[in-house]
């Protein structure tokens, strides 16, 4: 059997990659090593590092286990795509100190949304199993 979870992961892998590189390639314009350096930019781009660290591996936790557990593979794959668009709004909304909040309002509501209904699918699936 092929699950559908991981072929995201791997894109989302990727995000983070050019996440890390790109705070990485700030920090060596900006010589600065640890924290921000009280630099906005060096700031922003830790936060979208950091933001995309802690929600995507999460969410994708959840969605992988609502797969596991007989998630429709179309509702696998819609969460997965709410959440990398999710991030990716994110990330392009907050990367500047003049930023996008159109982009980050979207991209936070379409993560809580996967992560929203990710945890719900997998709560009605453990009710119905147990009733």
């Amino acid at each position: 059997m092929q699950y559908i979870t991981p072929f995201y992961a791997a894109i989302a892998a990727l995000i983070f990659l050019l996440l890390s590189v790109r705070t990485l390639l700030l920090r060596k314009k900006l010589q600065i090593a640890v924290g921000d350096g009280g630099d906005e930019n060096m700031l922003r781009a830790i936060r979208v590092h950091g933001n995309f660290a802690e929600y995507a591996p999460f969410t994708l936790l959840l969605i992988l286990m609502l797969e596991l557990n007989g998630g429709a593979p179309q509702a696998i794959h819609g969460l997965c795509v709410l959440l990398l668009t999710g991030r990716v709004f994110h990330a392009w909304g907050v990367r500047k100190v003049r930023e996008n909040l159109a982009f980050r309002v979207a991209g936070m509501a379409l993560t809580f949304t996967s992560l929203l209904f990710a945890t719900l699918g997998i709560l009605y699936l453990a009710f119905a199993r147990a009733a």
